[in-house]
């Protein structure tokens, strides 16, 4: 594999709802002297993908359900969040004093449904919430950088998770089009000449992961990156491909 660098996308304004990405991107791309090329991959951070959707809620604004005041009273969290997280979840997995996990509906398992409360600027009563399709989200700045450039451009949408068994958060894709989130190495040979049997590659996420070192967690947060010279699969399976359905989880009863 040749060299792959990882740019940073500065100078984007603060995202605000109904703002068009591509368009912004492509500005600040152009004001740092890059110039997209063909097969390039760009990484958006979900807090911008979903500012620009609208995906903003004030708390003061939820009357807590019967069901979210009985989980928050017994666990000593905020009622109006435990609702926030009912409603933009399929069930919850684990709910008592340590972690409150649920699968959202599009089907990811994480902490409170991927609500998140960092870098926002209305106080503690505002919370921003996943897109509400990141597959289509990328999707559509996808095709929107191909029109405006001429270019494929894969685009991933970025989150960070953490792990029932390892500590510390780390990117996921939630979003993904024109590459294949999954690498599928059954059948191959190893270096020794040894069949693959199980090894499914999640490139998505090790891309997002890749990002996410550059992108930052604090204040100083990069929200894009451009990926050059990265090998991948073209393709159009969506990031949801990456989660595992009940049926399938290991751990869930």
């Amino acid at each position: 594999m040749k060299n792959v660098e990882i740019i940073p996308v500065t100078g984007l304004p603060e995202i605000k709802e109904g703002d068009a990405l591509a368009p912004l991107i492509l500005e600040a791309l152009e004001a740092d002297g890059v110039i997209i090329q063909a097969r390039d991959v760009l990484v958006l951070a979900q807090k911008i993908v979903s500012k620009a959707e609208g995906r903003i809620l004030d708390l003061k604004s939820v009357e807590p359900s019967p069901e979210a005041i009985n989980i928050a009273k017994r666990d000593g969290r905020d009622p109006r969040l435990v609702e926030v997280v009912l409603s933009e979840s399929n069930e919850i997995v684990v709910a008592s004093e340590r972690a409150l996990i649920a699968e959202h509906r599009s089907g990811a398992v994480c902490a409170h449904a991927g609500i998140d409360r960092s870098n926002l600027r209305g106080g503690e009563d505002e919370v921003l919430l996943l897109p509400r399709d990141a597959d289509a989200s990328a999707r559509k700045l996808h095709e929107e950088i191909k029109r405006a450039t001429g270019m494929f451009v894969p685009v991933l949408i970025a989150d960070t998770q953490g792990r029932a068994f390892r500590r510390g958060v780390v990117g996921v894709a939630i979003g993904c089009a024109g590459l294949d989130p999954l690498v599928d190495l059954r059948g191959e040979k190893d270096r020794s000449g040894r069949t693959l049997e199980i090894t499914i590659l999640a490139h998505a996420d090790e891309i997002a992961a890749a990002a996410s070192m550059v992108m930052g967690q604090d204040k100083q947060g990069i929200p894009a990156v451009l990926i050059r010279g990265l090998e991948y699969h073209e393709g159009n399976r969506p990031a949801c491909m990456l989660y595992r359905t009940k049926e399938e989880d290991l751990f869930r009863p």
